[in-house]
C-alpha cells in the first residue's frame, strides 16, 4: 500500500510515527504546504519508506497531482475540515481510495438554526456517493477517534450486544492538564471553534436531524479508568450524522466534556466575532479572525511534554440486551499522555485519533475491509478493527477498548 497523508501537523505526524511500525506500508508520503514540516519529520523518523512533499489542499488539482506523482493507492487527509471537498474530489480524480477524519462542513440553517438543519456535516460528500460507487472507488469518511473508532464500537454493539437501541449517545471526556497554560487546548482550536461553536444535531427515529443550542443539554457522565465524573454538553459532530445511516438506533447525540472555563472562553471569542473564518480587513491585510486566534494560541501538537492525566472516547448504549432485558453500556478507547509521549512521541488527543485510520489501511491492506461509494466505519464490520485495535504488538496496535455496565 502507497500511502499520502495531507497534513503533517499533530494527527498527520501521529498517524505517520504510528505507521512506520508496520509492515503492510510500503511507501508513505508525508505532505503538508509548509515543507520544513514533512522534511523535519521524515528526518526524524529516518525510514526509507518516507518521502517529504509540498502540497496545497486547498487545491483539488494539487492534490491529484501529487498523488499521480508518488503513485499514491491511499490518502489520508490530516489537516482541518475546510480542505475537505478539494482532497475528496482529487482523490477521485486521481483514483485513490480516501481517508479523513473530519466531514465536509455544515452551515446552519439561515432562519431558525437551533430547530432546523441546514447543509449538515458531510452532505457535501454523501451528495456523490454514486458517482464514488458507480467508478468502484472508496472513501472512507470520519474514520478518526470521534467520529471513527465511535462509528466502530456503535457497529459492535448493534450486532454483538443489542437487539434494540434506543439511543447511541457519544460521550468524550478527559483529565488533562496542561501545565504553564491558563487556556491550552489539546486540539486544533479551529476545529474545536467550528463544532462547538454550530448548532449541534440531534437524531431521533420519528423526526429525523434537528438542532439545538449551542452546549445545551448538559449533563455529568462518570468515565473509567480514573477519569470519573464530567459535565457533558451538545456539540455538533459526525457522529450523529453517520450512526443513523447505518444502525438502527432510535435516538443518537453527541455531548463533548469541555468545562466551564472553556465554554466561556468559546463563547467570548463569538460575541467578539473571533470565531469567524471570512477575512477582515486590517491595516491592510486581509486575515481570519479564526486563523488568528489559532496562530496566537499554543500549538496541540507541541504540549505533549507539558501535559498529564487520561482521555476517553466511547458510546453509551441503552436499549435491550439479547437475552431481552433492558440494558445500559458504556463502550470505551483510554489514551494516557504519559504512555502515547513515551512510545511515540504524541499527546493523548492527537494519538488517539491518529490510531484509528491506520488500522482501517492496515484492514483495507489485508482485505479484512473492502467497499465502494462514500461510506463511514459502521458499514464495515467492526470486530476485525477492535481485534487488531487492542491485539499486542507487534501482531496489532496493543491499544485495548474496554466495557463497563451503567444502571438501566
Amino acid at each position: 500500500m502507497r500511502i499520502l497523508v495531507i497534513g503533517a501537523g499533530g494527527v498527520g505526524s501521529a498517524a505517520v510515527r504510528i505507521a512506520v511500525r508496520r509492515d503492510f506500508v510500503e511507501a508513505l508520503v508525508v505532505a503538508d504546504y509548509d515543507p520544513a514540516r514533512p522534511e523535519a519529520l521524515v528526518a526524524e523518523l529516518s525510514d526509507p519508506r518516507l518521502v517529504a512533499a509540498r502540497v496545497d489542499a486547498s487545491s483539488a488539482a494539487s492534490v491529484a497531482t501529487l498523488i499521480r506523482e508518488h503513485g499514491a493507492t491511499h490518502v489520508l487527509n490530516a489537516v482541518d475540515p475546510r480542505f475537505v471537498m478539494p482532497i475528496f474530489e482529487g482523490c477521485f480524480d486521481a483514483g485513490a481510495t480516501y481517508l479523513d477524519m473530519a466531514m465536509s462542513l455544515s452551515r446552519p440553517h439561515p432562519e431558525r438554526p437551533h430547530e432546523l438543519t441546514g447543509v449538515k456535516l458531510g452532505d457535501e460528500q454523501f451528495a456523490l456517493a454514486k458517482r464514488w460507487e458507480a467508478a468502484g472507488r472508496l472513501a472512507l469518511v470520519g474514520i478518526g477517534v470521534e467520529p471513527g473508532l465511535s462509528d466502530v464500537l456503535a457497529r459492535y454493539a448493534e450486532d454483538e450486544l443489542f437487539d434494540e437501541i434506543d439511543e447511541i449517545g457519544v460521550r468524550d471526556g478527559a483529565n488533562l492538564v496542561v501545565e504553564g497554560y491558563d487556556f491550552a487546548p489539546s486540539f486544533s482550536i479551529w476545529t474545536t471553534i467550528e463544532e462547538c461553536l454550530n448548532p449541534p444535531v440531534i437524531y431521533e427515529a420519528d423526526r429525523g436531524w434537528f438542532t439545538t443550542a449551542p452546549f445545551s443539554e448538559p449533563e455529568v457522565f462518570d468515565f473509567p479508568e480514573g477519569i470519573g465524573p464530567v459535565e457533558c454538553v451538545n456539540v455538533e459532530h459526525e457522529e450523529v450524522l453517520l450512526m443513523p445511516r447505518w444502525t438502527t438506533a432510535k435516538r443518537v447525540t453527541f455531548k463533548y466534556g469541555l468545562g466551564d472555563e472553556f465554554i466561556q472562553v468559546l463563547s467570548v471569542l463569538n460575541k467578539l466575532g473571533l470565531d469567524r473564518t471570512d477575512p477582515v480587513t486590517v491595516k491592510g491585510v486581509e486575515v481570519s479572525p479564526r486563523d488568528v486566534v489559532a496562530a496566537v494560541l499554543p500549538d496541540p501538537a507541541a504540549l505533549g511534554d507539558r501535559m498529564t492525566g487520561k482521555t476517553c472516547a466511547g458510546v453509551w448504549v441503552r436499549g435491550t440486551g439479547k437475552d431481552g432485558a433492558p440494558r445500559s453500556t458504556y463502550l470505551y478507547h483510554v489514551a494516557d499522555n504519559e504512555r502515547t509521549m513515551a512510545e511515540y512521541g504524541s499527546q493523548a488527543v492527537v494519538w488517539q485519533t491518529a490510531i484509528n485510520p491506520v488500522v482501517a489501511l492496515e484492514l483495507l491492506a489485508r482485505g479484512d475491509w473492502s467497499g465502494a461509494g462514500v461510506l463511514g466505519p459502521e458499514a464495515f464490520d467492526a470486530r476485525p478493527f477492535l481485534d487488531l485495535l487492542s491485539a499486542p504488538a507487534p501482531a496489532g496496535y496493543g491499544s485495548p477498548w474496554g466495557l463497563v455496565e451503567k444502571p438501566v
